[in-house]
């Protein structure tokens, strides 16, 4: 009779695509904690987060639309031949009007050449990035089995298919014209594959996601973190000493998390720990983020990459969110030098040539509160967003 009633019961687990235990789940970007407690306030219909819900599973319901895209949709083939390969242009760079035919192009910082937007893979890859994401915790937090089943179709078309997959390499990405065929820098373009990372640790618990897709991405990202440790465009990205460096590290600690590489996780932390101590100055300012025409922007952006280095060092047991380094840099020393710019207290005091989104900052500000004791920081995101405070996905994450 028990096995009978164990046998009935692994049945219904099987049948039923709603996961059968109700743990956190286990991201690393995000905080499992932080989803989980998010999940048991929309079942009690918490009026503080289903404005953020609701939007979330409307911008879920717009991504069962989108794809699937591949690499394979590009016109021009890479310099290899191969369409397998990803290809991108490098955004801030023009052809120079005093040169015949333009080349070689040279740089405008912050001016994005609109020639950009013909390399599809540009446009690909972060949307489907980000519509992944957005299924996944759809996925996540309403348990409607149609989330999942898009989301791993659109990943199964742009990772694993072999007549459409994306081959595990970035040798020509950010491309300049009439200098290169590929840079380092373009590292920078694979810094959406950290969602990606996440979204597929929420479908595991779901039946569309087989253990052979799982087997399948972690392969994809074994090979690619291989390359990008072992490429000249990789070890030249691994040197670059402003954001780029950051997010690098941030992307390896992602991949190494998922493939289960603990020692190489660990590494991983203390280098992002030394860049820390030699990108941040004395006064809590990215002195490298400071020489760009878009400062603030990129002030916020390097912090964005430490801010989830911080969150996945969690998974190593290292509290980066109060680590100091030998010279006294800290996350919290950055954060406070840059609070007040992003609750708009004080006017950005470096070059700007473009507006300022706030909304860049509120992931920032919302772990300040958490993490830096930043008591207004709350209040200020819902002042700055105004009529929008209470849809926004950050509710839901942070």
């Amino acid at each position: 009779m028990k096995k009978l009633l164990f046998f009935i019961m692994a049945w219904i687990c099987w049948e039923s695509d709603v996961p059968a235990q109700k743990n956190k789940p286990d991201v690393f970007a995000l905080d499992g904690d932080v989803l989980a407690a998010g999940k048991a306030g929309i079942k009690n219909e918490d009026a503080l987060l289903l404005p953020a819900y609701k939007q979330l599973i409307k911008d879920a319901d717009k991504g069962l639309k989108y794809g699937p895209v591949s690499v394979m949709e590009k016109k021009d083939l890479p310099p290899s031949g191969d369409r397998h390969d990803y290809m991108s242009l490098a955004p801030y760079f023009w052809p120079d009007p005093n040169k015949p035919g333009g080349l070689p192009y040279i740089r405008k910082d912050g001016q994005t050449n609109p020639e950009v937007s013909e390399y599809k893979d540009k446009e690909y890859m972060p949307r489907l990035c980000e519509t992944v994401h957005t299924l996944a915790l759809a996925w996540y937090f309403s348990e409607d089995k149609l989330y999942a089943e898009h989301a791993a179709k659109l990943l199964r078309v742009w990772f694993l298919d072999t007549a459409t997959r994306m081959n595990p390499n970035l040798n020509f990405a950010q491309a300049i014209k009439g200098v290169n065929t590929g840079r380092g820098a373009g590292l920078i373009d694979s810094r959406h594959f950290i969602k990606v990372i996440d979204a597929v640790q929420l479908l595991k618990s779901s039946k569309a996601w087989k253990p052979e897709d799982l087997q399948g991405m972690q392969q994809w990202f074994r090979d690619f973190l291989h390359w990008m440790q072992t490429s000249p465009n990789g070890i030249d990205e691994m040197n670059a000493p402003n954001n780029h460096g950051a997010w690098y590290d941030a992307q390896r600690l992602s991949m190494a998390l998922f493939i289960n590489d603990a020692e190489l996780a660990k590494k991983i932390v203390q280098n992002a720990a030394n860049r820390l101590d030699v990108q941040q100055d004395n006064n809590g300012r990215f002195p490298k983020e400071m020489e760009r025409t878009i400062s603030l922007h990129y002030t916020v952006f390097v912090m964005d990459a430490f801010v989830a280095i911080a969150q996945m060092a969690e998974k190593t047991g290292t509290d980066f969110w109060k680590l100091a380094t030998p010279s006294g840099k800290s996350l919290q020393k950055a954060f406070d030098a840059l609070k007040p710019y992003l609750l708009n207290e004080k006017t950005w005091d470096g070059q700007q040539i473009k507006e300022f989104d706030y909304e860049e900052g509120y992931v920032l500000l919302l772990q300040g509160a958490r993490h830096f004791g930043c008591k207004q920081c709350r209040d200020g995101v819902k002042g700055l967003a105004g009529d929008k405070a209470g849809r926004l996905r950050v509710n839901l994450l942070y």
